[in-house]
């Protein structure tokens, strides 16, 4: 298994790395955007969503705000010039039809621009942040009771498509504005903390971090990833030349990102309980789902976005 694990593994990080430095941002959005629809397959077997109509519904759903996402720039650059034009029509219109109170107003009315509003997506990163340290910190206390929790199939879809589509979007922002050695390093940390989680919970666990959810996750285990956390961020701070404050930034970062994505991993192994399996599919062999693969994603990369942000603020 372990093997297989590793095979697997060694692939798709390839092809990662492939995709991250060599597709256009349009393309590696278009590809992230694949793997989420099928992960969301996956959140539809989980949540027992059975109906071909209902699992269509969800996809739409997912797709006309990702589609919307994407173009958010050009939509703005449109409706602007579309509103331009129209003012200019009205204006034209007053006065040949000598309204001389419509076109005084309209040559008094500074009409918006409304391309300033294309960072306002950037405020979307705070629910889905906030989601996750609540996530967090009702797995930490009271790990049996969200095992209990019931929620609607209504509730579990809007739960899936929320954090599917927040996902796709911070880690497309990531990559297209902040490059590709920005994404590639957050995958890295991900992955390398993972490992370490893995390794260091084998040879030291011995007091588990949520038994009741995941006995093999250990509280050793998460001082090892944070340790690599740590490490990796030195590292990057070392090959880019940051600032001591810089540095120390991306430390925190690093270590939050890291921390909040072990919570990603326990929440999607809540999923999984309540439904019964063991994995959410069987797609990568020795890993399971998609779902499997990219738990730890889900959680951190609102987090990571959210932090890159202030961070790159700070600097300019």
């Amino acid at each position: 298994m372990l093997i297989q694990r590793i095979i697997t593994g060694s692939i798709l990080a390839a092809l990662l790395a492939l995709a991250v430095f060599n597709l256009s941002s349009a393309y590696f959005s278009l590809l992230l955007a694949v793997v989420t629809f099928v992960a969301a397959w996956e959140w539809c077997n989980l949540i027992k969503i059975d109906s071909l109509a209902k699992r269509g519904m969800f996809f739409i759903l997912l797709a006309v705000p990702m589609f919307w996402i994407h173009f958010w720039s050009e939509f703005l650059e449109l409706s602007a010039q579309a509103l331009e034009l129209s003012v200019q029509a009205v204006y034209k219109s007053a006065k040949s039809a000598d309204w001389i109170g419509v076109s005084s107003f309209l040559d008094g009315w500074d009409f918006p621009d409304l391309r300033i509003y294309s960072g306002l997506l950037e405020w979307l990163v705070i629910p889905a942040v906030l989601f996750w340290i609540i996530v967090m910190v009702l797995i930490r206390n009271t790990p049996e009771g969200v095992l209990k929790l019931e929620l609607k199939p209504r509730n579990k879809s809007l739960i899936g498509w929320f954090i599917l589509i927040t996902t796709w979007m911070f880690l497309s922002r990531l990559r297209t504005f902040y490059g590709s050695e920005m994404a590639m390093y957050f995958f890295i940390l991900i992955w390398a903390a993972d490992i370490a989680a893995y390794f260091s919970g084998r040879k030291y666990g011995t007091t588990k971090l949520a038994p009741e959810i995941s006995p093999g996750k250990t509280v050793a285990g998460m001082y090892g990833a944070m340790s690599v956390g740590v490490l990796c961020a030195v590292v990057l701070s070392l090959i880019y030349g940051f600032t001591w404050m810089i540095a120390a930034d991306f430390v925190l970062l690093s270590v939050l990102a890291v921390l909040i994505s072990i919570y990603g991993d326990l929440f999607i192994s809540v999923v999984k309980r309540q439904r019964g399996v063991k994995d959410s599919g069987a797609l990568l062999p020795g890993h399971g789902g998609i779902l499997d693969r990219i738990d730890s994603i889900l959680a951190a990369a609102p987090l990571f976005y959210a932090g890159v942000y202030l961070i790159y603020r700070q600097v300019s």
